[in-house]
């Protein structure tokens, strides 16, 4: 149940519910999105952003917070790291312990390469489990790559990298089933065909998810088959700083132990990144979906190395996060909701916004309809917000629907003493989605020599918005694509005498441009101490870092 002050708007929505039940809102036109993101996106805030003063992107704007780590001091000292003491020589060195890493990790072994997976938590703490709505595939036969390609394309207002988008549908399928040959639990018509739904901004209904929990179940399949087939998995090891060697290739990677806060040092004929976004950094002051570990750290070092980046002035805020009750404010509310045929509404019941519009459009809705026109409601702890009508589901598609489809998201308010099935949700947008990131071609290889990206850390995939759906499965696509890549890259490289020459001239250019003061970074694990101090790194590393 809701507080008294909520009830009444929470009436508001029942009363408009059987006249919404008759109508639809219309699409926007061009134009009026077009106006709807510039006047409301985060994005679009002047303050929000500023330009990086150093490095491959210098000159083109990026958030407060990730420009401050971009441009960081090392956390090493390179003078005093004895770089012939190597602890690990491997082929493929992964970085990143979600689907993308799992699944480069898997198809560079297939690929006969020795493999070593390193990650900053465990093994599947990434944002890859937090997945609930599903993965986008042509698999039916009303729908094709040709019109997957379309609606990526569009969804990215046509400033996706076009060569990366074809890889990414037409490689769709068969990670479906790739995956379910690993065993994933795919929802499932009667007949045995795969159940699809539609996710906003798409065409077709190819949605192809495990009812809530569809990143969870994948990255259940993947972890078990990465331990199965005996791959080196090193958890709590956080990379801060990519070796080169003479010859300007990537050549490995200095490690910190969490456990016994010790140096690792590894070296690698390739190297593949797969750490992820950077919500935990929350730009402009968001909440965020994003699970703890995910700071910007790939983006830090393999900027430093002088990998270029690209579309880091465009974030993804999901359109519903959770807005009330307090506790989980920002936590996910799958866009399969309305998928399902919920409605926006706002305090007085009225719907704003078509609710499968493009997820940028969508956020900056809520936003006007809160912040402009006044017409969201404020919780007892002044979280703005507006109602997602998620009863309307049972009464489209029949009782006992969300219960079905949406078990995680029934637990997560049933916590509260909410039940969505009879009750609307307050939801308000939350910070989930790194568009862009470092520059890949379509075998994810980066920049530089030897160093490859997957997943939400790589970029040029999703423009400047992504779809629904095609995270996972972006992940899926360019981990195998990668780990296959750097396989055959490490059968032909030697990697030449290593050095840390690069950090060096990193800290040249910070004191040439008045930049000293900047933070140490990768910051590693987000700081939510009073005091603005890191706690879990407190304590002084290994010989070494400083």
């Amino acid at each position: 149940m809701y507080p008294p002050e909520m009830q009444e708007s929470v009436d508001n929505v029942i009363a408009t519910r059987e006249q919404r039940l008759k109508e639809s809102y219309p699409v926007l036109s061009a134009e009026e999105k077009a106006t709807l993101l510039q006047g409301f996106h985060p994005d679009s805030i002047a303050g929000g952003m500023r330009e990086l003063q150093i490095g491959p992107n210098k000159g083109e704007r990026t958030p407060n917070e990730l420009a401050d780590l971009l441009e960081g001091n090392s956390r090493i000292d390179p003078d005093i790291i004895d770089l012939d003491m190597v602890d690990y020589d491997v082929d493929v060195l992964v970085i990143g312990g979600g689907g993308g890493g799992a699944a480069a990790a898997l198809l560079a072994q297939e690929n006969d390469a020795s493999v070593m997976l390193v990650t900053k938590l465990r093994l599947g703490d990434a944002n890859t489990v937090g997945a609930e709505g599903g993965t986008q595939a042509a698999t039916k036969p009303q729908d094709s790559p040709a019109i997957h390609y379309l609606d990526a394309m569009g969804g990215g207002g046509f400033t996706n990298i076009p060569a990366l988008v074809d890889a990414l549908v037409h490689d769709a399928p068969g990670v479906i089933h790739w995956l379910e040959s690993l065993g994933m639990m795919w929802g499932k018509e009667p007949d045995g065909t795969l159940l699809t739904e539609s996710g906003g901004g798409t065409s077709r209904k190819r949605m192809h998810s495990a009812r809530d929990y569809t990143g969870l179940e994948a990255m259940r399949v993947l972890r078990d088959e990465v331990r199965n087939r005996g791959i080196d998995v090193l958890e709590f090891a956080p990379v801060v700083e990519l070796v080169m060697d003479e010859e300007g290739q990537v050549a490995g990677a200095v490690i910190i132990n969490f456990e016994t806060d010790e140096m690792v040092l590894v070296r690698a004929k390739a190297i593949i990144l797969a750490t992820g976004g950077g919500g935990r950094l929350h730009y402009q002051g968001f909440p965020t979906t994003n699970h703890y570990g995910a700071t910007a750290d790939g983006l830090v070092i393999a900027y430093r190395v002088g990998a270029k980046l690209i579309f880091m002035d465009t974030m993804q805020y999901h359109p519903t996060g959770v807005a009330y009750p307090e506790q989980i404010v920002g936590q996910l509310v799958t866009e399969k909701v309305r998928g399902l045929g919920a409605q926006l509404v706002n305090s007085d019941g009225e719907q704003f916004i078509f609710p499968l519009e493009t997820r940028d459009a969508v956020a900056s809705s809520i936003i006007r309809e809160c912040k402009e026109r006044g017409k969201g409601l404020t919780t007892p702890t002044g979280q703005l917000g507006v109602w997602l009508d998620s009863p309307m589901i049972d009464m489209l598609r029949g009782p006992g629907t969300i219960a079905r489809e949406l078990p995680a998201m029934v637990r997560q308010f049933q916590r509260f003493g909410i039940d969505m099935s009879k009750e609307p949700v307050l939801t308000y947008p939350t910070l989930h989605y790194q568009n862009g990131g470092i520059l890949i071609d379509d075998q994810g290889r980066t920049t530089i020599p030897n160093l490859f990206a997957a997943g939400e850390v790589e970029g040029g995939v999703h423009g400047r918005n992504r779809l629904m759906g095609n995270s996972t499965l972006d992940i899926f696509v360019f981990g195998r694509r990668a780990g296959k890549a750097a396989a055959e890259r490490a059968r032909e490289t030697k990697p030449g005498k290593l050095t840390l020459e690069h950090v060096r001239q990193w800290q040249r250019q910070l004191k040439e441009a008045g930049l000293e003061e900047r933070p140490r970074s990768p910051i590693l694990i987000p700081d939510y101490t009073r005091h603005g101090r890191i706690a879990s790194l407190s304590g002084s590393f290994a010989s070494g870092l400083e």
